[in-house]
């Protein structure tokens, strides 16, 4: 499975939406999802970003910044490629409130602690400038 990711980062600060549902119900999360059939992995950031929340994103502004290989028991192997958006169009809003509790900017260097390991491993490698990683793998 391949996850796009959008990072959002506007005056030194991250855009989170915090999660509803039965996955990671309360915790924080980048706008993001699968890569669908048919659709390139800048294809699917640009589309999350409309979706979760409300931004129009030129895919040629965004800036491949890290890739991350995760598995945990019992699900299939993700690779989560993580882009950065320099600028996007509109203001962000929280577009799924079926999927998301609202939206909040946290500093880089005041991320909140509770956000899902996934999203929260990219997100240390964009901020260590490691172009790929893993997470959940022994060894």
């Amino acid at each position: 499975m391949v996850d796009a990711h959008v990072i959002m980062v506007r005056e030194g600060r991250v855009l989170l939406s915090r999660r509803r549902g039965s996955f990671g119900d309360g915790l924080w999360h980048l706008p993001s999802g699968k890569v669908d059939a048919g659709e390139s992995l800048v294809q699917a950031a640009v589309r999350e970003a409309w979706e979760e929340v409300g931004v129009r994103i030129d895919g040629n502004d965004l800036r491949h910044v890290h890739t991350l290989h995760a598995t945990a028991t019992g699900v299939e192997p993700r690779l989560g490629v993580f882009f950065e958006a320099p600028a996007w169009h509109g203001e962000p809003e929280n577009r799924e409130p079926e999927k998301c509790y609202e939206l909040s900017w946290f500093a880089l260097d005041a991320l909140p602690g509770d956000i899902i390991g996934y999203p929260a491993a990219g997100l240390r490698g964009y901020l260590e400038s490691r172009p790929f990683g893993t997470l959940g793998w022994d060894g």
